[in-house]
């Protein structure tokens, strides 16, 4: 079994990653490191987790933790990534990985010299619904693909908040943004060519509130838009010449609704409808990294893609300053 550690007590390893970890085939949580000791035995005993470290080094330097999963706020990634790749540790990194493409370049030099597995946390790209949509794209089931369209918000105004916290990478491009980039990216195997966007800052927080973008990938074209302060909402829609495919609940399965592939096709008077329920993307995701690490031929996040996908979040920021057109 592949032994998982976890950097720090964050909500979304409490909630989400700890409990399925614990559930996956060929991995356990066998220790959890915090800055505060109390805070780190509190969670393990709640897991039944044996191992509770007072700080991130003495997780990293111990002998029973074959590789971490890192969910410490987004200005912090990149600094622990190194450190648990030269610690010999393989990586699993919440998203996003860096705050700018150019960062990833010494994380990816840092796995090359150490020979581990270092993989941004796109859970999505797990989950057997966008294996479907990628799938229906490419066997040609809406025809030639033309536009796709996505959305991700939610209200969160909370000042205590690292998602509005400027200096820890808070924001909504950062944060979900990246969503409907990466899934548009994974269901089509196309890159963006050049983007344009609007990006809206609150004034307190320095984070970005709300940003709209419309990206041209040569053969289709993506828009979108999210927001930190807007009702909650997620959507992706791929719209071709002879159908669409429309994703219910795409990016978190079971907080915003059940999740379906729904294809509707020109000239069919009843769709297609495919249910994906009891899906754990979480669990699917540990254990395809760790398969992974044992040499299988798993396809895993790798970060070459992160520096892709980055490059796309930093040219719709750069986009919205200049108000013009910018090359991906």
């Amino acid at each position: 079994m592949f032994r998982w550690g976890i950097l720090s007590t964050a909500k979304i390893g409490r909630d989400h990653v700890i409990p399925q970890f614990q559930d996956s085939k060929n991995g356990v949580v066998s220790a959890i490191a915090s800055r505060d000791h109390d805070r780190a035995r509190a969670l393990c005993d709640r897991f039944g987790v044996p191992l509770a470290f007072g700080s991130y080094e003495e997780l990293l330097a111990s002998p029973d933790v074959d590789g971490v999963y890192i969910p410490l706020p987004t200005s912090q990634h990149i600094e622990w990534a190194i450190k648990a790749a030269q610690a010999g540790k393989h990586v699993l990194c919440e998203k996003p990985i860096s705050l700018n493409a150019d960062e990833i370049a010494p994380l990816i030099a840092a796995r090359d010299a150490a020979g581990v597995l270092v993989s941004e946390a796109f859970m999505v790209t797990y989950h057997p619904q966008w294996h479907k949509v990628r799938a229906l794209i490419a066997e040609g089931a809406i025809g030639r693909l033309r536009h796709v369209q996505g959305a991700f918000a939610y209200h969160n105004v909370d000042p205590s908040n690292m998602r509005n916290t400027a200096s820890l990478g808070g924001g909504g491009l950062p944060d979900i943004g990246v969503y409907p980039t990466v899934a548009t990216r994974f269901s089509t195997g196309k890159e963006p060519l050049r983007v344009q966007g609007s990006v809206e800052f609150d004034p307190d927080f320095g984070t970005d509130r709300y940003a709209n973008v419309n990206a041209d990938f040569g053969d289709f074209t993506l828009s979108f838009y999210c927001s930190t302060q807007m009702a909650a909402r997620q959507l992706m829609v791929f719209h071709g010449e002879d159908g669409y495919i429309e994703v219910g609940a795409p990016f978190n399965a079971g907080d915003y609704g059940h999740p379906t592939v729904v294809l509707e096709r020109r000239g069919h008077d009843e769709a297609s409808i495919f249910r994906f329920g009891g899906v754990r993307q979480y669990r699917l995701q540990a254990e395809a990294f760790v398969r992974k690490v044992g040499g299988s031929d798993d396809e895993v996040f790798t970060l070459e893609q992160s520096v892709l996908n980055q490059k796309l979040i930093d040219a719709i920021y750069r986009a919205a300053r200049h108000d013009s057109w910018e090359t991906v």
